[in-house]
């Protein structure tokens, strides 16, 4: 069991996730999103890594807050995160803003299959 510390007063639970791509591998600063069915990557993180989000042809439908968008599908190289590693990893791609200070978004495809605990008070999270 991995676990992680996140400050439970700042309202977002930011982890610490190294994706790999076609260029090298670079730690980014995702949110924890159970809201969020696929993880997603920054448009700039996807691009420092190499990839081409707007030669991509698979495109997935998102809701967001106001509409639904069609966002690019990368197959990213590797992802971890709280100690765990996917290879070849599906995960979209769409901009966010500056002011969230976030790259991307872990999502509930990269959490299957895993038993998640967050503890509020000790401001930790555990992946097993």
């Amino acid at each position: 069991m991995t676990q992680c510390r996140f400050d439970p007063r700042e309202g977002v639970i930011r982890l610490r996730v190294q994706v790999v791509g076609p260029t090298g591998s670079c730690d980014f600063t995702f949110a924890l999103d159970t809201g969020a069915s696929t993880s997603l990557l920054s448009w700039q993180g996807a691009l420092y890594l190499g990839y081409t989000p707007e030669m991509t042809t698979k495109r997935r439908a998102i809701v967001t807050g106001s509409s639904v968008e069609y966002c690019p599908e990368l197959r990213v190289h590797r992802i971890v995160a709280l100690g765990r590693a996917r290879s070849d990893f599906p995960i979209l791609c769409h901009t966010l803003p500056p002011q969230a200070r976030l790259q991307g978004l872990l999502g509930l495809d990269f959490l299957a299959g895993s038993r998640l605990s967050v503890d509020f008070r000790k401001g930790v999270v555990r992946l097993a």
